[in-house]
């Protein structure tokens, strides 16, 4: 078993009997919940919708080399820089030289994902550069030293209690300061360091290809903030997050915000084509957008599993997953956690040590159910654990055990074979360990399917 996997066993263990933990969890999911029944109400026909986003994004997906070459020809004649980043540390390497060129050491940062998975802030640091996370949730976190906990809502896995003691740890805070008095005074912390940033780094949610542009989203601000002060803005984007046009927004924008936060429409929305023109007042002088790939290109590859590159990061799969609701965004022990990650993460970090993941489900389609994109997700799944074993990651006790079982099934007379008591006690030697301490196996009838049927219908054996 890899590292990853034990790992992974072990941290279930513990989150998934954490009953604080899943109380918050359980509570802020179940906001999210009421919000997103309120936010769909602005549908007449919600599952057109969805099912036009998938359409657009299987067509971007069939022609991404088409798509991507297009934004870049379009962005560049704005005087914007195109960066392609075949994995994490060409990235990071091309970010500090960025930095370099500037003569950096102070970075303000709007909410980003893939800034995560290149785990950004580490690098920056340890070449002495500061970097500050400006929406609140990610501030939180990384004030606290930790990682986010969902895609979407970054402290998912924290109360406002636990909010007011980490502020009076750090700042001095009343520990019964409430959510609107420490969001006044990271507002004004914050300020100060959007006038003083050498450089904003934004994430982008979706890349428009035809006017070659790059659409934000966000609901307090810092992401218009994070372009507008600096006098350089750089965009890290994976190259899946391209749409065709920019009369798509109005399909993708208020979808991703209704599965996402519940609203109609996110508070905050911006389409930047690149560096300030002559005539306007605000924005960066040099804009640089880095596309990575990081192993899309794996996914993209696999014929079934590429549709989950259409996920528009909403955070509606991990809400609705019982394992992600048990067992928190940690545990997964990768940047995307929730059934969206299982999908992707194993292709994105190695199949041989992330396989597991695509096992950690009940396979109930809940995800699949709620995601607006319409991803297959339980299925992919399914898939992925194909792919697992076609590859032989598995190790001879499970080799041999579905081997023995596949024998069994194929054979009547093996099947009949013995009484249930014997039938009984081999299941309680060889099963008990693998099936869990917290579970009663099944128990063998002294009659099987096959015996009652033929009584039934009046045949003797």
């Amino acid at each position: 078993m890899s590292e990853a996997y034990e790992k992974f066993i072990k941290e279930s263990e513990v989150k998934s009997f954490d009953a604080e933990h899943r109380r918050k969890l359980d509570w802020n999911i179940s906001r999210y919940d009421i919000a997103v029944v309120n936010g769909k109400k602005q549908y007449s026909d919600i599952e057109t919708a969805k099912r036009r986003v998938a359409h657009l994004k299987h067509k971007v997906l069939n022609e991404l080399d088409k798509y991507l070459i297009d934004f870049e020809f379009n962005f560049e004649k704005h005087g914007g820089k195109v960066i392609w980043a075949e994995n994490a540390l060409d990235a990071i390497m091309e970010i500090l030289a960025i930095m370099k060129k500037y003569r950096a050491k102070h970075v303000v940062k709007s909410k980003s994902m893939i800034s995560e998975e290149l785990e950004l802030n580490k690098n920056l640091e340890s070449h002495n550069i500061e970097s500050l996370e400006t929406d609140l949730g990610e501030y939180i976190v990384q004030l606290a030293g930790e990682k986010p906990y969902h895609i979407l809502t970054p402290a998912m896995h924290k109360s406002k209690e636990d909010v007011a003691k980490l502020f009076n740890e750090k700042f001095g805070m009343s520990a019964q300061s409430t959510p609107l008095e420490i969001t006044t005074f990271v507002r004004k912390l914050l300020r100060e360091k959007f006038y003083s940033a050498d450089i904003g780094i934004t994430g982008g949610n979706f890349i428009i290809s035809d006017i070659g542009a790059i659409a934000l989203t966000e609901n307090e601000g810092n992401g218009m903030m994070s372009v507008s002060f600096p006098k350089v803005h750089i965009v890290i984007t994976g190259i899946e997050k391209v749409i065709p046009y920019m009369k798509d927004l109005d399909l993708f924008w208020p979808l991703l915000a209704t599965h996402g936060t519940g609203q109609n429409i996110t508070a905050y929305n911006s389409i930047i084509t690149g560096p300030r023109q002559e005539g306007e007042t605000d924005g960066p002088e040099a804009m640089y957008v880095i596309l990575l790939d990081n192993n899309r290109t794996q996914v993209l590859a696999q014929r079934h599993q590429r549709r989950a590159l259409s996920c528009i990061r909403c955070g509606a799969c991990l809400n609705a997953c019982p394992i992600y609701r048990s067992i928190g965004g940690w545990t997964y022990g990768t940047t995307y956690s929730g059934p969206i990650g299982s999908v992707i993460s194993p292709h994105l970090r190695g199949m041989k040590e992330f396989k597991h993941l695509s096992f950690a489900s009940s396979l109930c389609g809940r995800c699949t159910e709620v995601c607006p994109a319409k991803i297959n997700l339980h299925e992919l799944l399914l898939y992925n654990r194909n792919d697992s074993v076609k590859s032989y990651y598995y190790n001879s006790i499970e080799r041999i055990t579905m081997f023995g079982w596949k024998k069994i099934m194929l054979n009547r007379w093996m099947m009949d074979f013995g009484n249930a008591n014997m039938k009984n006690k081999i299941l309680n030697k060889v099963f008990t360990k693998a099936w869990g301490s917290r579970r009663a196996l099944p128990v063998v009838k002294q009659k099987n399917f096959h015996q009652l049927w033929m009584e039934k219908i009046g045949v003797k054996h």
